[in-house]
């Protein structure tokens, strides 16, 4: 249908509608990894892709459409676009972005594992090794100390030999609001106040109390965090 010099013209213009609609729903696949406690889902991929496409189809077909079939002066415009354009493009794209992203998928698997961090006991076997993000709050208890963390979505907790104090030096982006609590601030939700007392809500509405001790400091260290973030 088209000549060389109209390919070279045309096709460009049809590669970069292709990218910003890939690059649209960036954010929307950002916000759903960051709700769902940053874990994808096969259903989140398939969701993602089924957008993609419907979006490409979209604003090719418009673009093409406005600019390029009026040019050509064809009348019936949706027939010849998805037989002759849509679907040749999306049957030998998708697969390449399946692979790419799941490639990618791995890559960032395999380097979040390098950055896990490892909480050590006094035991043999008090070890608890995770990534830093999916630590929630450590509790004080005697000589033991209580950490609350996420595996997979879910709340989980590890009770491992070793003292609040030595945890917290180890550690200095966690954030003591109590004598018994450090707690990570990348998991602040609100604050909370009531009979004069002050509490942190962190994912999963979990209170954690404030002391007057450590207000000024919290407050000003979730204030400055949450403005990075």
């Amino acid at each position: 249908m088209f000549s060389n010099s109209e390919k070279l013209k045309y096709l460009p213009l049809y590669s970069i509608s292709i990218f910003l609609c890939y690059i649209i729903l960036l954010p929307l696949q950002n916000y759903l990894h960051k709700k769902d406690n940053a874990i994808w889902h096969i259903t989140n991929e398939i969701g993602f892709l089924v957008l993609f496409t419907l979006n490409t189809f979209g604003l090719t077909y418009y673009i093409f459409s406005k600019f390029v079939f009026v040019i050509k002066g064809n009348i019936n415009l949706l027939t010849p676009f998805t037989q002759q354009f849509y679907i040749p493009a999306i049957l030998t794209l998708l697969p390449l972005i399946i692979i790419i992203r799941w490639a990618l998928g791995r890559y960032s698997e395999k380097r979040l594992k390098n950055k896990k961090i490892e909480i050590k006991g006094s035991g043999n076997y008090d070890n608890l090794r995770l990534h830093f993000n999916d630590l929630v709050y450590i509790k004080s208890s005697d000589n033991y100390i209580e950490v609350s963390y996420l595996e997979s979505g879910f709340l989980k907790k590890a009770l491992i030999r070793a003292l609040l104090t030595n945890i917290e030096k180890i550690f200095p982006d966690l954030l003591r609001t109590h004598r018994s609590y450090l707690i990570n601030p990348f998991h602040f939700k609100q604050w909370n106040s009531s009979k004069n007392k002050l509490e942190v809500i962190l994912i999963n509405d979990i209170s954690i109390p404030v002391s007057k001790t450590y207000i000024k400091n919290v407050t000003s260290s979730i204030n400055f965090t949450t403005k990075k973030i």
